[in-house]
């Protein structure tokens, strides 16, 4: 791919974002772009970001369970930054436009709150478990500033792993004596169940997609830090969010989380 095209794609997805707007898809209009590409595209509108005043405060994992890989049709895993202007209180109500949300769709998920550095390569599970302050329950917004989430690998990964905005529960828990895999969430959008599944739906463990992510990012030098959240991947598929909408969910050990939109 011609490097060139990094930063004016870059530009065209954070303009977008800002704008509230979709593009069509860029493996469409560059069929050359790699996935080392897309993170770099992904990076340079990070910093576009940063620049207006935002401040990253962790990592994402998309795309780690099979509903979600079927769902979309991208079958490997991606990653994104989470910046401090994504983070939303628990129960809050988040109005869709004024968020900047386009096409949102609400993921249940674990967050992990890091309590020292990561690494990668080489991380493991359990070096991701003793490295872990708490967890909680967490909506993860995603959102795509593709048109009609016509998006291959290359895309979703060239758009911040199409985040949006992320809610955390209030519940902390430390995971040692926890099994991750086993526990069980439970999704609902106003009341009607939407969804559930298993930590195990997440690369078996939410801690291997975790170390997963820490060994990817090794590649490009962007460790972990000790106060970082960290993602780890949708236990169930993708619901679509509208204004009007209450999500609630629990999960079990770990405790409740809901956001309303407007």
């Amino acid at each position: 791919m011609d490097t060139s095209l990094i930063p004016q794609l870059g530009d065209e997805l954070y303009a977008a974002l800002r704008e509230c707007r979709t593009l069509a898809p860029l493996t469409d209009r560059h069929p050359e772009i790699g996935i080392d590409d897309a993170y770099h595209i992904s990076l340079h509108m990070l910093e576009r970001r940063l620049a207006d005043g935002e401040r990253v405060v962790g990592k994402k994992i998309g795309v780690t369970s099979k509903p979600v890989q079927d769902m979309l049709n991208v079958h490997q895993p991606d990653f994104g930054f989470l910046t401090d202007a994504m983070q939303h209180a628990d129960g809050t109500s988040i109005p869709i436009a004024a968020a900047g949300l386009i096409q949102p769709r609400a993921e249940g998920e674990i967050a992990f709150m890091l309590n020292s550095d990561l690494h990668g390569p080489g991380i493991t599970k359990e070096d991701v478990l003793a490295a872990t302050a708490w967890v909680a329950p967490c909506f993860e917004i995603v959102d795509s500033r593709i048109d009609d989430w016509k998006i291959r690998i290359q895309d979703t990964v060239a758009d911040n792993a199409s985040c949006g905005v992320f809610v955390i529960g209030e519940q902390h828990t430390d995971p040692k004596g926890l099994d991750l895999a086993a526990v069980r969430m439970r999704m609902t959008r106003n009341g009607d169940p939407v969804g559930e599944g298993l930590g195990a739906a997440v690369q078996g463990h939410p801690a291997e997609a975790v170390a997963w992510l820490a060994n990817t990012l090794g590649r490009f030098g962007i460790p972990f830090r000790a106060g970082e959240l960290i993602l780890s991947g949708s236990l169930a598929p993708l619901v679509p969010a509208r204004a009007g909408d209450r999500f609630e969910m629990e999960i079990e050990g770990l405790g409740r989380c809901s956001v309303t939109f407007s």
